[in-house]
């Protein structure tokens, strides 16, 4: 029998993709089946970063859990903050001055930005676009210098506060700012959307490539700019504002095909968006405090008292209270907008100074189930394209 006569037996290719994987954005692991070069099956694992957030913050008071949500997703750490403490503050009734909202709004878009500006360029580094990295890196560097100027950190802040922020904004901070926001839309039109937006190997790599519809993007929990490039205009800045959203005018870009390369417009667009609403917030900053009367009160260890190594660093972030804050009983759910999506907080309080139960919807974790939906069906680099176009952080999903 000749060998055009013999029968040719194939099977599928099981591989592991990850968890040391560079393109994982972290130690995520895919176990992939492999028809050729097609995805057969996708199957997520994940859990690898796992430090218990949740169950840590349910053994330490209100106040000294802040720095644990600085963890999560560790880029835009002054978000989480900001949505840890709104969710506080609606549980225990008190409400942040003017001019704290405005700051955290600040805040908060910038590290939209910060994000973006990562997400963006470690996406397009994965697929062979290199100098945008670069370009980009530069310009995160500003914000990070400001943020230091503001609380002397660049990545875990720990500035916000329940009922405010730690400190007040210098003019030279807002000076600097408005300066960023004066030239950054150009940065944006003239370096990043040049280098890529008609580089046909990132529109092949993207165009097509990872379609999810408005109905199963919904149906999939999805949130943030992974469920705006489907054409769904869902913001939680618009329809639950906190803070000074509701003071400040923005649009929520959308995509129209739900591909990754319309993910990834709908991300260049909120850059515009931030730069845009800091800029309001500069000029609409009023005076006042920047922590209500009603926040609670921070003290300092009597100096003759031994810390453990622990207690050492939370007395170093001054988040210490004088005796236990009681919440009142009830739960609470309370969603703000980072930089990935819907950032939940599910508090249950059983009247003590500890929250009872603390849930958190991540975004990122969310996003990772929705991998195989993208990838299976698809060809093998596209599966590196799908991860850039979620976005995704293993603090928050592992947390």
């Amino acid at each position: 029998m000749t060998t055009a006569a013999k029968e040719l037996k194939t099977k599928e290719l099981t591989i592991s993709m990850g968890p040391q994987h560079p393109a994982t954005h972290g130690v995520l692991r895919l176990v992939l089946d492999l028809d050729g070069e097609t995805v057969v099956k996708c199957t997520p694992h994940v859990g690898y970063l796992h430090r218990g957030t949740e169950k840590l913050a349910e053994n330490r008071t209100y106040i000294s859990a802040l720095p644990l949500m600085d963890r999560l997703d560790y880029i835009s750490s002054m978000s989480n903050d900001v949505g840890y403490c709104v969710a506080v503050e609606r549980l225990f009734g008190i409400e942040a001055p003017e001019r704290a909202k405005y700051i955290r709004t600040i805040m908060s878009e910038m590290t939209r930005i910060s994000s973006h500006i990562i997400g963006v360029a470690t996406h397009a580094l994965d697929i062979g676009a290199m100098t945008l990295f670069l370009y980009s890196f530069r310009d995160r560097e500003l914000l990070l210098d400001l943020f230091e100027m503001t609380c002397g950190a660049r990545l875990t802040v720990s500035y916000p506060r329940i009922g405010g922020v730690r400190n007040d904004v210098s003019q030279e901070f807002l000076d600097k700012l408005y300066e960023f926001t004066e030239g950054f839309p150009k940065i944006i039109e003239d370096q990043y959307e040049t280098l890529i937006d008609q580089n046909r190997i990132w529109l092949q790599r993207t165009k097509g490539i990872g379609v999810i519809s408005a109905e199963d993007a919904i149906n999939w929990g999805l949130t943030g700019p992974t469920l705006r490039g489907s054409g769904v205009p869902y913001d939680v800045r618009k329809y639950a504002p906190y803070d000074a959203y509701d003071k400040v005018e923005f649009d929520v870009p959308v995509g129209k095909n739900g591909d990754v390369y319309d993910r990834y417009k709908c991300r260049m667009e909120e850059l515009r968006q931030s730069n845009r609403i800091i800029r309001q917030c500069i000029e609409k900053l009023p005076t006042g405090p920047v922590m209500t009367p009603d926040a609670p009160k921070f003290t300092l260890p009597p100096k003759d008292k031994v810390l453990s190594d622990m207690e050492s660093l939370i007395h170093h972030f001054v988040l210490i209270t004088k005796g236990p804050i009681a919440a009142p009983e009830g739960e609470i759910y309370v969603a703000t907008e980072v930089p990935k999506g819907e950032l939940g907080f599910y508090i249950i309080s059983d009247g003590t100074g500890r929250p009872y139960r603390l849930r958190l919807r991540a975004p990122s974790f969310v996003h990772v189930s929705v991998l195989p939906k993208l990838c299976e069906g698809a060809i093998l680099p596209d599966v590196i394209a799908n991860i850039g176009t979620i976005d995704i952080v293993l603090g928050e999903c592992d947390r």
